[in-house]
């Protein structure tokens, strides 16, 4: 069943996500910061864009938001110019923003205010997983909502799944961050060592990927990190913004998590070094540098 959809955010996730849309036959309108953005989605893509989220999701039944962070969540959500004021009661909006719990709480309370509801979604898969359409979605929300989203959802989705209530997709995105770190983090020391110990690091790869150290990061990440390649993948800056959201919710329920603090130290110095943008797979470089300064 085709759906009209408003898309609000078009980054590297965001932009190929929107396109499955409207390669599946939905009526998509995207709404960028940029409008030159939008401009060149709708020329490859087909489709409509709008000036302001408002506009973009006033026809809309389902509207999509994938963009940075909390403060840019309610930004293009709350105000008179944003998505919940063009909202039609009944449409459903759908949050794929890595945030925090309260925010997605919060903003499923004031869709409802209209008539509307929310679903908390945030993925998995990186910017190659978006582009495949081979993403993870953990969803938060009501189980009508959900049913409802989720055949639109499986257009960029190999696995969506309700976690819970509103919030619940955000914490499991937080798991699933706390778990990257602590794997990329070993995956570096590993190939540290290796490098460090005169071995073959190709080989090394080749062998222990067939064993128990296998992961995705070090199937898909081990190539680039050998070869010095880090301007692709999840940048290091966004992996702080959501360890630091996984920390503050720490603090809330209890959890102790050394070697997320220990990871997220080890990312603000590669954003010292200059290394924002670099993929987060960059912990080996950082080891690299030091064992030259050492």
């Amino acid at each position: 069943m085709s759906e009209r959809i408003a898309f609000i955010g078009l980054g590297v996730m965001g932009y190929p996500m929107a396109g499955h849309l409207q390669q599946a036959g939905h009526t998509v309108c995207v709404y960028n910061r940029t409008a030159a953005k939008a401009d060149k989605w709708v020329a490859e893509h087909g489709g409509l864009s709008a000036p302001t989220p408002a506009e973009a999701a006033r026809d809309a039944t389902l509207v999509m938001t994938c963009v940075g962070n909390d403060d840019d969540l309610q930004s293009v959500l709350l105000g008179d110019d944003g998505v919940l004021a063009g909202m039609a009661p009944g449409a459903l909006l759908i949050d794929h923003t890595t945030a925090s719990a309260n925010v997605a709480r919060l903003l499923a309370s004031r869709a409802r205010e209209r008539d509307c509801d929310m679903i908390d979604a945030p993925v998995s898969g990186g910017q190659q997983g978006a582009e495949q359409g081979t993403l993870t979605i953990m969803c938060g929300g009501r189980g009508d909502s959900f049913e409802r989203a989720r055949p639109v959802l499986e257009h960029y989705a190999r696995a969506v799944t309700l976690m819970g209530e509103n919030g619940a997709g955000q914490l499991t995105k937080m798991v699933n961050q706390i778990c990257v770190a602590g794997v990329v983090q070993g995956l570096a020391e590993g190939m540290a060592f290796a490098e460090n110990a005169g071995l073959d690091l190709q080989r090394v790869i080749d062998v222990i990927s067939q064993g128990a150290a296998s992961s995705w990061q070090m199937l898909n990440r081990h190539g680039t990190m050998i070869r010095d390649e880090y301007e692709h993948g999840f940048a290091v800056d966004w992996m702080r913004k959501d360890l630091d959201i996984c920390l503050n919710e720490a603090t809330t329920n209890g959890s102790e998590l050394p070697l997320t603090q220990l990871v997220n130290r080890f990312y603000a110095e590669l954003q010292e070094m200059g290394g924002g943008r670099w993929d987060t797979s960059s912990l080996f470089k950082r080891l690299q540098a030091r064992r030259v300064r050492h």
